[in-house]
Order: structure tokens, then C-alpha cells, then sequence
């Protein structure tokens, strides 16, 4: 169907008015150079089709704006616009997903040619529901076609040229509830929820870590082919994962037994082979080592011949001849030159300190002997260095003090020349010169004997933490005898004492014991030390058997199987155990 409007700006105008483009009856827009971002209703955001798939409903329009509706002409009918000073026609709440609208206050005479002339221009119309007493439902093909529906709320439509009452009606249009737009609602609904669930499945799974790739079951022909990548190097890693699949399956039995024995003797042969790998690894770090401390220290040596020649260079004799820029370059280069000097020497010294700490214990035990005496013998040679120090520093006073007089009494006499005042004056300006070259000598010597003094301090402090963590370990193991022997007394002993010690002790004998009730055949150490590791990983298999061990009247021990199938087993031998005591 298609019918040509009469006047086809007015209703581009009133699209305009809410910001959304105007369709024609055919759905082709009427003004192609539309822009639903510059509509004469500021404030209001545009209309988009993308609204009804997110469900969202656009603003209401504030009640202190104008707006502006002018009169729309059709072929068969004319929509004249309500008063602006009336309030807007009353509205229900907008049910989700609402396609459908109620139209009333129709013309009697109105037929339903006139109304879908009428609110086809709004969109496609799929259904219309017409009743006898002047009101219909439309339902549309989306939702933001209802929001234009409702815009023709409050008009007044007159058939024709006619002023009959049965031509004419003030239109209604509000939301109406529909099951098929619920329904559809729903649908789309449950599709995002899918989606949804679909996209955040596909990224736990693209962040779930790859699955180990699977073991194949155990055969005669898979046994053999699993032994021949054992003998193996490069296939060993992937065959010994399958042996072990197999063991921890349960695989070994008495027919297969000999096969999985030479298997693991296959895999043990590997170790050797290890161990020489090590230690050929080992011995490339050591040369590597010792080459990088080779190559360091005749860096060191070549630093220490730089920073000699800038010391001679800053000696009078030839500092004098140097301009102010080359004396200053010259002292700069100096002190980098020390400054990486410096770096260089820790770094080298902290290479001996690791290979020093590398020592075994009975070499640290010897040595601690010879560098408590070396730390004396530095100690000693600090203090004299300072003595030598200080004598040094009150002779340099003196000499200054004597050129100063000197200087002094040079100056009172005008300056004569006196060649025996000039000669000691030469005489003891070399001296000072000498003097202050040894003052700096020493200096650095002190510097160097306090340095070495703190890094034998730090070597004490470490041999001394590394002495008393074997005390620990020494005593830790005593215990651990100590606790070993208690558990070989005989009965009266343990009767005597009590077997309990704490409440931690309690606690595993009652666990220990509703777990062997529920097993009248036993189980053994290793299955029960299994059960308590689910509860506490740091319970340990001698404790458990030793507190076993100690309560006999509450647990027994029996060998049950025949042959290589012989096994020890604790049994609950508390309510006998009542009866005896």
C-alpha cells in the first residue's frame, strides 16, 4: 500500500520536533539531508533504531518545554495539533519490549484504510485489532515506532472536509500489554543471556591452561615402546610422565611386575648420566667464573695504572705547568677514574666473598680460627697506621708554622735577599711536600686496612650464623633420635608416662581412630598419613606411627598378605582394649 501525503512537511516537522528522521508511508526518509542531532527540541536525544535492542526508552520530555506541533495533512483526513497550554495526555507505564499501542477516541466513521493511513507513517504495522466502540490496538515491526505513535497523543482528526461528530475524534495513544511482544521480549532476553554465557565460556576456556596430553592405557606393545624412549636421551622426559601414569593407575601387578622393574631400571640408569651433566655444568660456570675475574682484575690493573699517572700529573712539578681548563679536566678525570676504580674492586671482592662462603663446614670450622687472628693482626696495624697517622699530621703543623715565621720575618726585614733564608725556606717546602705525599699515602692505607677490617667483621657474623644453624640442626636431629628410641621402650614405660602429650596429639587419635572404625581390615601408614594430609599438609608419617606406637591398647599392628603381597596394617583395638584395662 502506498498512499502519497497531501502535505508532507508538515509531518517532516513534527518528526523533527522529537529528533527522529521522518519516513514517509513507503519508509523512505522524506528529508534525506536530515540530521537527528539538530532537531528543534533541544535536550532531547535522538531516536535510533539500535534503542530497541538495549531496551532503552528515551527521556521524557520536560514539562517546561514548548512543543511545537503544527496541523498534518493526509489524503483522507486532517490531524489538527492539541492546545499547548493543556498538560500532556496521561500515559501508563511502559511494559518491556512494548510494541503495541492502544488508539482511542476515533471518529465513529473511521475505518482501518484511515488509520493505517494514519500511523503507517510511524513504521511498519503488523497487525491491527479494530473494535466497535471507536478504539483499536496497532502493533509495529520494532519499538522506537511506538515513541512515534504516542506524538499523535491529544490530536484531533477530522475526516475530510466534514464537520459531522461521527467524522471527528481526539486521538489517544498510549502502551499497550501484549503477550506476543512479552514473549518476544523474553526471547531476546534469553538470547543475550546466551550470548552472554557463550562469550564469558570462551574466555575461561581461552585462559584455562592447556591439558596435558593424554596417557595411553597400558599394553604388552605400549610397554615395549615406553622401554626402548627410557634408553633414550631425547625421549625420556615424555617416557618417564607415562611410566609413571601407569604406576600411580595402578598398572603393576605380578604378570607385569618384571616389566615396570625394568622400566624403573631403565630410568635409573639416567641418573649417572645426570649427575655428569651437572657436573660438567658446573665445571663450565667455575671456568667461566674464573675467567671473568681474570679479565676483571687486569681491568683493575689498568685502572690503577690511569689513576697512577693522574696522581703524577697532579704533582707540583708538573701541575704547574698545566692551564686552569687542563688542571680542572685532569682532576675530573681523576675522580671518575677512582669513582670506577672503586666499582670495580667491591665487585671483584664480592666474587672472593661467594667463593669464600662456598667453603664446606669443616674448612669454615678452620677458618674461623685464622681469621679471628688476621682480624687482630688488622686491628693492630689499623691502630699503629693511626698513630702514624696523627705523629704525621702534628710534624705538618709544625712545618707550617715554622714557614709561616718565616714568611714573617721576610716580611720585616723588606725583603732582603738572604740566600741562607731561601735555601731553608726551598728546603722546607719540599719537606712539607713530602710530607703531605706520605700523610695521603697513609690515609688511603687506613682507609683500605678499616675497609678490609669491616669485611672480615661481616665474614665473622656470617661463619658465626652459619655455625649456629648447625647447632640447631645438630640438636633437631638429637631430638629426633632421642624421640626414635623412646618409641622402642617397652609397655610399663609408656603406661607410666602419658601417652598424650597435647591437644594436638588428641585430636589425630581421634581422627586416627574413626577413620580405622570404618575399616575393620586396616590400612596402612601410608593411607592414613594420605587421609591426615587432606586435613593438615604438615602432619608427618613418623609422628602419626610413633603416637600409634604409644597407645597399643587403643591400636594394633598386623601383617596381613602372603609372599611379595606382605603388608603391615594398623588395626582399632579400642574397645578391646577397654575390656583389658
Amino acid at each position: 500500500m502506498t498512499l502519497p501525503m497531501s502535505d508532507p512537511t508538515a509531518w517532516a516537522t513534527a518528526m523533527n520536533n522529537l529528533g527522529m528522521a521522518p519516513l514517509g508511508i513507503a519508509g523512505q526518509p522524506i528529508l534525506p539531508d536530515f540530521d537527528p542531532a539538530l532537531g528543534m527540541m533541544t535536550g532531547i536525544p535522538p531516536i535510533t533504531p539500535m534503542m530497541p535492542g538495549l531496551g532503552i526508552v528515551p527521556p521524557p520530555i520536560p514539562p517546561d518545554m514548548p512543543v511545537v506541533k503544527e496541523i498534518i495533512h493526509c489524503k483522507s483526513c486532517t490531524l489538527f495539533p492539541p492546545n499547548p497550554n493543556l498538560p500532556p495526555p496521561a500515559t501508563r507505564e511502559r511494559p518491556p519490549g512494548c510494541k503495541t499501542v492502544f488508539v482511542g477516541g476515533l471518529p465513529e466513521n473511521g475505518t482501518e484504510q484511515i488509520i493505517v493511513e494514519v500511523f503507517e507513517q510511524c513504521g511498519e504495522i503488523i497487525a491491527i485489532r479494530k473494535s466497535k466502540k471507536n478504539f483499536c490496538h496497532i502493533r509495529f515491526a520494532e519499538e522506537y515506532m511506538v515513541d512515534k505513535a504516542l506524538y499523535l497523543s491529544g490530536y484531533r482528526i477530522r475526516l475530510g472536509s466534514s464537520t459531522d461528530k461521527k467524522d471527528t475524534g481526539r486521538l489517544h495513544v498510549d502502551f499497550a500489554q501484549a503477550r506476543d511482544d512479552l514473549y518476544e521480549w523474553e526471547c531476546k532476553q534469553r538470547m543475550l543471556a546466551r550470548e552472554e554465557r557463550h562469550r564469558r565460556r570462551m574466555e575461561e576456556e581461552r585462559l584455562r591452561p592447556p591439558s596435558p596430553p593424554p596417557v595411553v592405557h597400558y599394553s604388552d606393545h605400549e610397554c615395549s615402546i615406553v622401554a626402548e624412549k627410557l634408553k633414550d636421551d631425547t625421549k625420556f622426559s615424555e617416557a618417564v610422565q607415562t611410566l609413571l601414569t601407569w604406576i600411580e593407575r595402578g598398572e603393576v601387578n605380578r604378570r607385569s611386575a618384571n616389566n615396570f622393574y625394568s622400566m624403573i631400571q631403565s630410568a635409573n640408569s639416567h641418573v649417572r648420566r645426570l649427575v655428569n651433566e651437572k657436573a660438567a655444568h658446573e665445571k663450565d660456570m667455575e671456568e667461566a667464573k674464573e675467567k671473568f675475574k681474570q679479565a676483571l682484575s687486569g681491568i683493575l690493573i689498568q685502572f690503577e695504572q690511569i689513576v697512577a699517572v693522574y696522581h703524577s700529573a697532579s704533582k707540583q712539578k708538573a701541575w704547574d705547568h698545566f692551564t686552569k681548563a687542563q688542571r680542572k679536566n685532569i682532576s675530573v678525570w681523576c675522580k671518575q677514574a677512582e669513582e670506577i676504580r672503586n666499582i670495580h674492586n667491591d665487585e671483584l671482592m664480592g666474587i672472593r666473598r661467594e667463593e669464600e662462603m662456598e667453603m664446606s663446614d669443616d674448612e669454615i670450622e678452620e677458618t674461623t680460627e685464622t681469621k679471628e687472628t688476621e682480624e687482630s693482626a688488622l686491628v693492630s696495624q689499623a691502630e699503629a697506621l693511626k698513630e702514624e697517622n696523627d705523629s704525621l699530621r702534628w710534624q705538618l703543623d709544625a712545618y707550617r708554622n715554622e714557614v709561616e715565621l718565616l714568611k714573617q720575618e721576610q716580611g720585616k726585614a723588606h725583603r732582603e735577599d738572604d740566600p741562607n733564608k731561601e735555601q731553608q725556606l726551598k728546603l722546607l717546602q719540599q719537606a712539607l711536600q713530602g710530607m703531605q705525599q706520605h700523610l695521603l699515602k697513609v690515609q688511603e692505607e687506613y682507609k683500605r686496612k678499616e675497609a678490609e677490617l669491616e669485611k672480615i667483621k661481616d665474614d665473622k657474623l656470617q661463619v658465626e650464623k652459619m655455625l649456629e644453624n648447625l647447632k640447631e640442626k645438630e640438636s633437631c636431629a638429637s631430638r629426633l633420635c632421642a624421640s626414635s628410641q623412646d618409641s622402642d621402650y617397652p609397655l610399663e614405660k609408656t603406661l607410666n608416662s602419658c601417652p598424650v602429650k597435647s591437644e594436638r596429639e588428641a585430636l589425630l587419635v581421634g581422627i586416627i581412630s574413626t577413620f580405622l572404625h570404618v575399616h575393620p581390615f586396616g590400612a596402612s601408614i601410608e593411607y592414613i598419613c594420605s587421609y591426615l594430609h587432606r586435613l593438615d599438609n604438615k602432619i608427618c608419617t613418623s609422628d602419626v606411627e610413633c603416637l600409634m606406637s604409644r597407645l597399643q591398647h587403643t591400636f594394633k599392628q598386623e601383617m596381613t598378605g602372603v609372599g611379595a603381597s606382605l603388608e603391615k596394617r594398623w588395626k582399632f583395638c579400642g574397645f578391646e582394649g577397654l575390656k583389658l584395662t
